[in-house]
């Protein structure tokens, strides 16, 4: 992630917005490139492996799909697997692309798979931060990791974190992303300074995964601190599928990534000195002191001959106090720099 003031980690989260299509995958690809992201990510998953054969669709997976009535979660999940050839088609075409290819993993079984497929990055969803095999499991592989936070509380990312750095992964090869997992996130649940505080108590790098419409929260994370943004996007929002109503379209995954680089470039070094642009401003916008009148060598220089005005190429005002009771060394006319 974001080191030594590098730049801010972009990941765009295509998810399950492929539709279980690799034709569609690759136009996220192609999406994610066009918006100059750092990284696509996509969801590894046995869908028998990851939920219960009669679970429930969420309420939002509910109203974003229209399956005649079908509330079952597992069909859902099963059209949106991507098995491991796709998996290989995918990297290849990132790779052509210049473009990071991740995934997460949802058990086992894919873990194994993306750890063979040498991922350089875990990501461990929301979901699991409370399944301590699952977090022993991604620890141990001593990779980089990004954790996300949503629905847990301090306690349990500091459980989270113990696990998986007791399990051979190095602090700070760890991101944790604060996030809420309701798909949008109402603005008043966003709770953005809990970002930082993550950040605070655990001394790691932290981010934020984003599922709110619109990019500004994404950038105000970046403006207080977050080292990785993470966000959904689509090739539209009308499409049919569970995520696509609260991800970004293309045109809007470029412009949230603008608007990062934009504040990255804008929070500077944190040295408050002139800068390059406005240097030749000082001379032009600062004032010297200089004759109000006729000034006559050997006169006493006080407040009643002298002034302040533009431009600063003479004695500083700053040095008024000095000035005044000083004797004029030679004849001055009303204006002219002391």
């Amino acid at each position: 992630m974001k080191k030594n003031n590098t730049k801010v980690f972009i990941i765009a989260e295509a998810g399950v917005n492929h539709n279980g299509s690799i034709y569609l995958a690759k136009k996220l690809i192609d999406v994610a490139v066009f918006a100059e992201v750092d990284a696509v990510k996509f969801q590894t998953f046995k869908a028998e492996n990851l939920v219960s054969k009669n679970a429930k669709k969420a309420d939002y997976q509910k109203e974003n799909m229209n399956d005649d009535g079908d509330d079952n979660q597992f069909n859902m999940l099963k059209k949106l697997e991507l098995d491991i050839d796709t998996h290989n088609e995918l990297i290849a075409y990132c790779n052509s692309k210049n473009i990071m290819f991740l995934s997460t993993p949802f058990d086992h079984v894919s873990i194994d798979m993306l750890d063979d497929l040498k991922l350089p990055i875990f990501k461990i969803p929301s979901g699991e931060i409370t399944n301590l095999p699952y977090l022993r499991h991604i620890g141990s592989l001593k990779k980089e990791i990004i954790l996300s936070s949503g629905m847990a509380d301090i306690g349990e990312i500091e459980d989270a974190l113990d696990i998986v750095i007791q399990a051979g992964t190095l602090k700070e090869n760890i991101t944790v992303l604060h996030a809420n997992t309701m798909y949008p996130t109402p603005m008043t649940d966003v709770n953005l300074k809990a970002m930082v505080t993550i950040g605070n108590t655990f001394d790691v790098a932290y981010g934020y995964s984003d599922h709110t419409l619109g990019i500004e929260v994404d950038i105000a994370a970046v403006a207080m601190g977050a080292s990785c943004i993470e966000k959904h996007f689509t090739l539209d929002n009308t499409m049919e599928g569970p995520d696509h109503k609260a991800s970004l379209e293309p045109n809007e995954l470029k412009a949230m990534v603008k608007g990062i680089r934009n504040i990255e470039l804008a929070l500077g070094s944190s040295i408050k000195k002139p800068s390059p642009s406005e240097t030749p401003n000082i001379k032009v916008a600062r004032k010297s002191i200089v004759a109000s009148g006729e000034i006559k060598k050997g006169e006493i220089l006080s407040e009643d001959n002298l002034s302040i005005k533009r431009p600063a190429n003479g004695i500083n005002p700053m040095r008024w106090d000095e000035i005044i009771g000083s004797v004029a060394s030679k004849d001055y006319i009303e204006d002219e720099l002391i």
